[in-house]
């Protein structure tokens, strides 16, 4: 694992109801016993900006890449595990690497090393949107929308001093998902800083 990413630590910040995990069933043989399968089925992700996938309600599986965009055989085994923006997220089970697949320009690339890269990045960004607030006047609110960008900024170096992947260019999903927030977007409505830009 890249980053240490536990249960516990979850846990305290989101509380249990916000975390969602998937079940080891859900993954293909060939991925179940695979340390990125095991940490979404016993650590998970917050909800909010990353989603899980659910299983198929008949089959109880993953769906695979190959289904629900085109791919090389190989990447077209791989199970899709989640959404980002408008990209699947895949588990490549051989690698360990989480992919970002888009359906719509049929393009596969590398997202995250190891899934705990994907738990820490979400978990980071999460908290900063669950608990920042803007200041009250137009002044403070300046000031505010700065410490918010040092605080994406420290997210983005902290990640790619340990994995270069989530924030490799500006075309990255992760990247669209940062500069989003450094806009004062993606803030949930009754969040602290959705209630000091908007009331």
């Amino acid at each position: 694992m890249l980053f240490t990413v536990t249960r516990t630590e979850l846990d305290a910040l989101f509380g249990g109801d916000r975390l969602a995990t998937l079940p080891a069933a859900a993954f293909p043989l060939r991925a179940a016993g695979t340390e990125g399968a095991r940490l979404l089925q016993t650590v998970g992700a917050p909800t909010g900006t990353l989603s899980l996938r659910d299983p198929d309600p008949e089959s109880g599986l993953l769906p695979r890449v190959r289904e629900v965009a085109d791919a090389d055989e190989d990447a077209g085994e791989w199970p899709v595990i989640g959404w980002l923006l408008n990209a699947h997220l895949a588990l490549d089970p051989d690698t360990g690497t989480v992919f970002a697949v888009d359906p719509d320009e049929e393009t596969v690339r590398a997202l995250h090393t190891d899934v705990s890269s994907l738990i820490h990045v979400t978990v980071r960004l999460q908290r900063l949107l669950d608990t920042f607030a803007f200041g009250g006047d137009g002044t403070e609110e300046e000031a505010g929308f700065e410490r918010l960008e040092r605080a994406v900024d420290h997210i983005r170096r902290t990640t790619d001093a340990v994995d270069s992947l989530p924030f490799a260019d500006e075309e990255s999903v992760w990247s669209v998902v940062a500069d989003e927030i450094v806009m004062g977007q993606r803030f949930a409505h009754g969040s602290p800083g959705a209630v000091s830009l908007h009331g």
